[in-house]
């Protein structure tokens, strides 16, 4: 029943303010009714209180749009009672406390205090100067202060508690907005992480077994004894890309999986596994390094082998080199990595740093551990890689 009452108010306001209106005149027609004989017997005719009841509460039909006039309104009326000599009492004051609490409502707190402070000189002085027929003096001062305190204090408590139910609205909404978005943002970090392992371990893999597949097919017409540790070395190399296919697509099970593969993610610990592998295939890598090594978070330490491995991959699959090189320079607080090759000037030793997925994929590595990565063409030939990671990201 209640809720019906409220939702009707909610959808039909000017319906509530008629009723109000109303209600208020009634009171105010009341007031000027029942303090018509003043205590020295002097009569007080009670149809101007019951005109200036009217006036003020006509007035309170614009107190949504226009509170700060109604309040003058309503004040000029009830001062003009007081003025008459109608006892100030809260029935000839219903206009003015509505006038003054719709104040409250819809405007700030300095202008309740402004507003409050000019009716009550306004009220009080008029009570005290305008008054010939001695009322006692709490009834004109006390009195009308507190009653005209009391609807600005409810409104504005009112107000401030509207405004905290819907800032907690807000931030409810916020935060369940956010709460989304971050999901959406992490689901796509991780499809992106995922799919730059994908890439590395498939180009890596492939392009080291189509070295060994095109080695072997040579060899089979040079030195055919030669083949079987050549087709031992491809066996191995597509065994090593099912094992780390296989761990990365893992990723996409549930931590609670059984199935899940618990191998441990690569590091720079795996460099010479990975050279050999590339040594098989007919690039000789050498790794150099400098400076005092350091102990690498394991984010750093996935990110700088994923790296090196990315550029020898596009080495043997691009560049017309025979040799490539590794150099590792440690620091405090960085790790310098440095591939090249010296491939041949005239042909395409690497993609170019503005395509492919590979390079990409480095730049979006040494970005999400927050280093930064180069690559480009040598002048005299061949194809550079230089990454800075820190030591933790």
């Amino acid at each position: 029943m209640i809720t019906s009452l409220q939702r009707y108010a909610k959808h039909h306001p000017r319906f509530v303010d008629l009723m109000v209106i109303i209600q208020v005149l009634l009171v105010a027609v009341l007031g000027s009714a029942t303090g018509v004989r003043e205590p020295s017997g002097a009569e007080i005719p009670w149809w101007p209180g019951a005109l200036l009841g009217i006036v003020g509460s006509a007035a309170l039909w614009w107190r949504r749009s226009h509170p700060r006039t109604v309040v003058a309104v309503t004040a000029v009326t009830v001062n003009t009672g007081s003025a008459v000599g109608y006892l100030i009492t809260p029935l000839l004051l219903a206009p003015l406390m509505v006038a003054l609490y719709a104040l409250a409502m819809h405007t700030d707190r300095r202008t309740g205090r402004r507003a409050l402070l000019s009716v009550v000189v306004l009220l009080v002085g008029t009570a005290l100067v305008g008054d010939h027929y001695d009322h006692p003096w709490p009834l004109k001062t006390i009195g009308p202060v507190f009653w005209v305190l009391t609807p600005l204090a409810w409104g504005t408590a009112t107000r401030m508690r509207h405004a905290y139910l819907e800032a907690a609205q807000a931030r409810a909404e916020y935060a369940e907005r956010t709460r989304e978005e971050e999901a959406r943002h992490r689901v796509a970090e991780e499809r992106m992480r995922i799919a730059r392992e994908l890439h590395d371990v498939v180009a890596h893999h492939m392009a080291l077994a189509n070295a060994l597949a095109g080695t072997a097919a040579h060899l089979a017409r040079t030195h055919p004894d030669q083949v079987p540790r050549m087709l031992d070395d491809l066996a191995g190399t597509t065994s090593s890309a099912l094992r780390e296919l296989k761990s990365t697509v893992g990723l996409l099970r549930q931590p609670d999986d059984p199935g899940a593969p618990l191998d441990p993610a690569p590091g720079l610990g795996r460099l010479p596994e990975l050279t050999a592998a590339f040594a098989a295939a007919g690039l000789t890598v050498t790794v150099t390094a400098d400076g005092t090594e350091q102990p690498l978070s394991p984010g750093v330490d996935v990110t700088a082998y994923r790296i090196v491995q990315e550029a020898l991959t596009n080495v043997a699959k691009h560049a017309a080199a025979r040799t490539a090189r590794v150099h590792l320079g440690h620091s405090p607080d960085w790790l310098r990595i440095t591939v090249s090759d010296d491939g041949d000037a005239a042909a395409p030793a690497a993609p170019s740093p503005s395509g492919g997925f590979g390079v990409m994929g480095m730049h979006e590595r040494a970005q999400s551990v927050g280093g930064r990565l180069q690559a480009g063409h040598r002048p005299d030939g061949g194809f550079t890689v230089t990454a800075e990671l820190p030591i933790r990201a």
